[in-house]
């Protein structure tokens, strides 16, 4: 295992009310204090019962998607928490991954894109 999902993060123009939303038809606690994460105008997360956690990422000129048009596709990423981010790193792009951001070392994570090119982040926990 190279390393672990820690949330699912979804792009919209307001990350508070996409939270409140998935907070109340999952059951969980919207922006509960996690040191994994930031929480902010651009940021927000539900916490629920079971463990998993949504994320909700503001973006600029959001386009919803439309399904099942691919003209405006699905806007979502995977973030994985990793113990020793050089390493995942390596052991990514070993497997065909592209880094899109690799950012300061200070940041503690880095942005890839999988062989078909949705992205994805490495996140030291």
């Amino acid at each position: 295992m190279i390393a672990e999902l820690q949330c699912v993060v979804l792009d919209c123009p307001d990350p508070a009310l996409l939270a409140r939303f998935y907070a109340e038809l999952l059951g969980g606690t919207a922006d509960r204090p996690d040191g994994r994460w930031a929480l902010s105008e651009e940021w927000a997360t539900v916490h629920t019962p079971t463990g998993f956690v949504l994320c909700f990422q503001r973006v600029q000129g959001y386009r919803p998607p439309q399904w099942p048009d691919p003209a405006h596709p699905q806007q979502s990423h995977l973030d994985f928490g990793v113990a020793d981010l050089d390493r995942a790193t390596e052991l990514v792009l070993g497997l065909g991954a592209a880094l899109l951001d690799g950012g300061p070392d200070t940041r503690g994570w880095r942005i890839f894109a999988d062989p078909a090119g949705h992205p994805f982040c490495l996140v030291r926990h």
